[in-house]
């Protein structure tokens, strides 16, 4: 049974005060995590990056959202005007409320008062569901803001969008089915306190490397931002966007960085609790305020991974992008809930030892490794039985679109000079040393 009774206990006053810490945290992460992109991809690419504004350039993130906030406010005219102002709301909102299940250290006692309360805004028996759930409201945001524009460029990231939330949200919620089975609960606290002798990602080492890719592919990072391909689609779902309405979407993104990198510390690498063993070594890492300094410093890592990853791979293709999810993704996650059940079952059983578990989780995630990557898509080989194509004779009776000389198909002849009609004939002046006439040396002459 899942223990939630030191939960819904605080005063008025405590509940507030977490709320707005929330927020105020969240904000404050943003623009750090702009300005922190902005330096790790400077410095992959030689460059200095922001260094103008407050020390270190910390404060560049801060006067791009002073800029942005006062430039001109632009509603289109073929916009649906009542949508195309909701939608930014409606994103950003879900990004802030999915936090509120997010467990950022055990009880600890506020100080100058004698109230004790979890490091957590709330928790219930279903939290990860609600997180997901909560989620998923965001991207309807995104996707009426790009119907909501009156624009194609804007409709088709916006399509982009609900096809990218399907095809990736059916992955990582089946890589966190295994972590149900195995914490025997669906609450963040209490998948927490299952993680005390040993992380989730280890022991399911495929769940973690499935939900990494899916959540990079959530959020609509490089190199999964096809609804935002400004290469193909301007600048995706909100082209039409400008001033506070775009600093909306802006923040949501980075905000919902901020939460699939909070699950995945979560649910597979202990939560706030001490990592390398301090916590074994020193039981107080894991007591008081510390545990914050260790949340935080895992769900950094993984933003981290969402700039590296920005900053060295590019674009896939949005074929590609829907295979991965449907035909390499949706199977290994169905396939590994799967055998992680039976293990399950027969470890409850006392049949099957914890180390054999751990041993044939990391063959299974090698195996699926090897597949991922060095699965080609080689040309499959000629058919001897195969006809050779038709030739075509060109104009001057020699053959061409041979599979030795021109290729695999043929090509059609090139017409001769001036065979069709209206076709520009060559100039041909009777003197090469005397200019047409009409121009200048003629006029000097």
């Amino acid at each position: 049974m899942t223990d939630l009774s030191s939960f819904g206990q605080d005063p008025w006053w405590v509940i507030g005060l977490k709320a707005v810490l929330i927020f105020v945290v969240l904000v404050f992460l943003t623009l750090f995590n702009i300005w922190w992109e902005r330096k790790v991809v400077a410095r992959m690419q030689h460059r200095i990056g922001p260094n103008v504004n407050g020390p270190f350039g910390l404060l560049q993130s801060l006067a791009d959202g002073v800029k942005l906030a006062l430039k001109e406010d632009i509603i289109p005219k073929a916009a649906d005007k009542v949508v195309f102002v909701l939608a930014p709301v409606l994103t950003v909102i879900p990004a802030f409320v999915t936090f509120s299940v997010i467990p950022f250290g055990p009880e600890v006692r506020i100080p100058f008062t004698d109230v004790v309360t979890p490091l957590q805004l709330t928790d219930m028996p279903v939290a990860v569901l609600f997180v997901m759930a909560i989620a998923s409201i965001g991207i309807y945001g995104i996707v009426l803001g790009g119907w909501s524009s009156g624009s194609t460029y804007s409709l088709l990231g916006g399509l982009r969008s609900s096809a990218q939330m399907i095809s990736y949200e059916v992955s990582m919620g089946l890589a966190l089915v295994t972590v149900f089975l195995y914490a025997g609960s669906v609450s963040t606290s209490e998948i927490v306190a299952a993680q005390e002798d040993i992380w989730f990602g280890i022991v399911l080492l495929p769940s973690f490397v499935i939900y990494v890719v899916s959540m990079v592919g959530e959020v609509n990072r490089a190199p999964f931002d096809l609804p935002e391909a400004e290469g193909e689609l301007v600048g995706g779902f909100h082209t039409e966007y400008s001033s506070l309405k775009f600093a909306l979407f802006f923040l949501a993104e980075y905000v919902n960085m901020a939460t699939v990198s909070a699950i995945a510390t979560t649910l597979f690498l202990g939560g706030w609790r001490a990592p390398f063993g301090l916590g074994t070594l020193y039981p107080g890492f894991n007591e008081g305020y510390w545990p914050v300094l260790w949340f935080f410093g895992k769900v950094l890592f993984f933003i981290f991974v969402f700039i590296w990853l920005r900053g060295t791979l590019p674009r896939m293709r949005y074929d590609q992008f829907m295979n991965l999810g449907w035909k390499v993704l949706i199977p290994a996650a169905l396939a590994w809930t799967v055998a992680v059940a039976v293990i399950r079952m027969i470890t409850l059983e006392g049949g099957l030892d914890r180390q054999w578990i751990i041993i044939g989780g990391a063959v299974l995630a090698v195996v699926f490794l090897a597949l991922f990557f060095l699965g080609g898509d080689e040309e499959p080989d000629e058919d001897p039985t195969r006809s050779e194509p038709r030739r075509l004779p060109d104009a001057g009776g020699v053959s061409r679109g041979t599979p030795g000389e021109g290729g695999r198909f043929p090509t059609p002849p090139m017409p001769r000079t001036g065979a069709v009609r209206g076709a520009a004939k060559p100039l041909v002046f009777p003197d090469r040393d005397r200019a047409p006439a009409g121009t200048s040396a003629d006029k000097e002459s």
